[in-house]
């Protein structure tokens, strides 16, 4: 909940100080005009719905990644609830994959991210 707060804070602070991506958000809004003088709340009122659809998913998937008991083990770690390190989020790339689970893919993920959300 502390890192979906943050990123809230984030977006809000992002929206008040009028800053903007240098591309459209989407082909239903070529441009940040429909959002001039909105509030951030109201902002999140006009946004499209597969675009919160979008950003809803992305942020259940971290979520569920964070909690998942094979991710965890992956790195060596527990769920922070069993004596694992609060705040700690794991790597994308679960190292070798191990084709003797039975998935083809052998991690249970479409491929290895090359990047990190925790880096102490």
């Amino acid at each position: 909940h502390g890192r979906v707060a943050m990123a809230a804070f984030v977006g809000y602070i992002v929206h008040e100080n009028g800053w903007r991506w240098p591309w459209p958000l989407s082909t239903s809004l070529p441009d940040y005009s429909s959002f001039e003088g909105l509030s951030a709340p109201a902002v999140w009122d006009a946004t499209p719905a597969a675009s919160k659809l979008q950003i809803i998913l992305f942020v259940g998937f971290l979520e569920v990644w964070s909690e998942t008991k094979f991710v965890l083990e992956s790195d060596g770690e527990k769920h922070y609830m069993r004596g694992g390190k609060p705040g700690y989020f794991p790597t994308f790339d679960l190292g070798k994959p191990d084709y003797s689970s039975g998935n083809p893919l052998g991690w249970g993920v479409a491929h290895p991210v090359p990047f990190n959300l925790f880096d102490p």
